[in-house]
């Protein structure tokens, strides 16, 4: 039975979800660092929220761990690129608290423009300084939207409502989606030049960082304001205080920073700053949606292979596993025969959908078919990671798809390049769901995929049935099935045989002897 440790506090209804799926949960929140190394390797599973750290050293010591979940957004608290290595899977759940941040947003512009917070401090002290908190109307103001994604847009519906103009600066904000969300899409420029509000809704990328740099905040208008609830770093802090010292800045609010928590931030000496400490996400409802939907997709994941809001491998939609589990299984086989025939120096794979298979989302395919290719020669290398694997060895991986009739209704056919040459090996689903071989290096041949296959090139000539069977049957191993096929004849054939018993390296060696045989492999596949 998989089991699941909870390392962050997390709603209750999540450990129930987790059980009922069949999963053992552990509920251990407020362990140190060593101590959850210390337990790790008897989990299939992890999940978080922010404060746990899944370094690279947690993950060598998880030998077990197929999947770490993060019930939220940000996984800054993820080496993602070691997960990938080690092949964990890595999920968020970026959709269960994009209301709420989207909702948090707008109470932080609505504050800003009214000084809520400073007016409030006054009040209660006893100061009635009503002239001192003069405000701005929103109404017909233009809000300038840095990342139009979940939340961006989300920001950008409740900002129309309250009758403001929206400008967007996203490179991923297609022309028709700008339409479909009324938004104005401009350049980063205009945005700066022409906002009077500009709220961050972007990842924190090599590209994002710092995207407020003392530069950018020159080119807004004077009295702009900003709003930060996305990702500490993106703002140069230090640049953005002197902006709001000089008034070139009209207000700031902040519910992220680049070091959490904030303690000590050079930014609090401004007085036309709201500050909250990442409470973006931080509603019963957000909390509880959050913890629901990383366990349903880590159950799903375990249970039946579904990969939803994935970060480090394509995503498989549980409404696609059932369709694809079959296809990335004969992609696996595919490739764990050949990468069991020797092969020197791989350089090059390609992977080849034909029929129904050419409508597939093919990614996770080609991971399987990678995993199964590269898994013989390599240590822990799974669908996760075999994409980066392949990467790294220098590998180059293409796919093409056919638009044609072909003799089967699905195909999937593997090519690989080596130094010395090229190997080819095709399969079909039989009954739509049973992985079939049906050609090898171009030759027609059918078998399935036993625990244990003969794979045998020979000259077509007379004589080579019998004396195969001939000492088989001296060496007291009986054949289960044999299947043949020929280009034509009197060239090369091949043999795939289904042998009772183990085939040791005397045995192969034996086999090498034949006349009509020109080299012979032992194959193994899982049942």
């Amino acid at each position: 039975m998989p089991k699941i440790l909870i390392s962050d506090k997390l709603a209750a209804e999540a450990i129930t979800i987790f059980e009922q799926a069949g999963l053992e949960v552990d509920f251990k929140p407020g362990l140190t660092p060593q101590e959850q190394i210390a337990i790790i390797g008897d989990y299939d599973g992890l999940a978080i929220r922010s404060a746990t750290k899944v370094t690279a050293e947690m993950l060598a010591a998880a030998k077990k761990l197929k999947v770490v979940g993060r019930a939220g957004i940000g996984v800054d608290n993820v080496d993602i690129p070691a997960a990938t290595a080690a092949g964990v899977v890595v999920m968020n759940t970026p959709h269960g608290n994009s209301v709420t941040t989207a909702e948090h947003a707008i109470a932080m512009m609505m504050s800003l423009t009214r000084q809520i917070p400073q007016a409030h401090i006054s009040t209660i002290a006893s100061k009635w300084e009503k002239s001192k908190f003069m405000g701005t109307e929103i109404t017909g103001k233009r809000l300038g939207i840095i990342g139009c994604g979940n939340i961006g847009s989300i920001v950008a519906e409740r900002a129309q409502g309250l009758k403001m103009k929206v400008l967007g600066f996203d490179p991923f904000l297609t022309p028709d989606r700008a339409r479909q969300l009324g938004i104005e899409k401009v350049e980063l420029d205009e945005l700066l030049a022409q906002a009077d509000f500009i709220s961050l809704h972007t990842p924190l990328t090599d590209a994002t960082r710092n995207i407020i740099s003392a530069d950018a905040l020159n080119r807004t208008k004077k009295g702009v304001r900003i709003i930060n609830c996305a990702r500490g770093g993106l703002i140069d802090e230090l640049a953005l205080l002197a902006a709001l010292q000089s008034g070139h800045v009209a207000g700031a609010a902040m519910d992220v920073f680049a070091e959490e928590p904030a303690k000590d931030n050079p930014l609090f000496e401004a007085p036309n700053l709201i500050a909250t400490p990442h409470l973006g996400a931080s509603t019963a409802e957000a909390q509880e949606k959050v913890a629901l939907q990383v366990a349903e997709q880590m159950a799903d994941y375990l249970i039946n292979g579904a990969v939803t809001n994935a970060l480090n491998m394509a995503s498989v939609t549980a409404e696609e596993a059932p369709i694809l589990n079959p296809y990335m299984e004969l992609g696996k086989l595919l490739g764990r025969f050949l990468g069991q025939v020797q092969m020197d120096d791989l350089q090059a794979v390609q992977i080849e959908f034909d029929g129904k298979a050419a409508g597939l989302n093919e990614a996770p395919v080609v991971a399987t078919t990678l995993a199964g290719l590269l898994g013989p020669k390599m240590d822990s290398v799974n669908m996760v990671n075999a994409a980066s694997v392949a990467s790294s060895a220098g590998i180059a991986v293409a796919t093409v798809r056919h638009d044609r009739r072909c003799d089967y209704e699905t195909m999937l056919r593997v090519t690989v390049q080596h130094k010395t040459g090229e190997r080819t090996i095709a399969g079909t689903l039989v009954g739509g769901n049973k992985p079939r071989i049906i050609e090898v290096q171009g030759i027609s041949v059918e078998s399935d995929f036993p625990a244990n296959l003969l794979y045998i090139r020979n000259l077509d000539k007379p004589g080579f049935i019998g004396a195969v069977g001939s000492l088989m049957g001296e060496l007291n191993l009986n054949i289960a099935t044999f299947h043949l096929g020929r280009k034509e004849e009197g060239s090369e054939a091949i043999a795939l045989i289904e042998v009772d018993g183990q085939i040791t390296g005397a045995v192969l060696d034996r086999l090498q002897t034949l006349p009509q045989v020109v080299r012979a492999d032992y194959l193994h596949f899982a049942v």
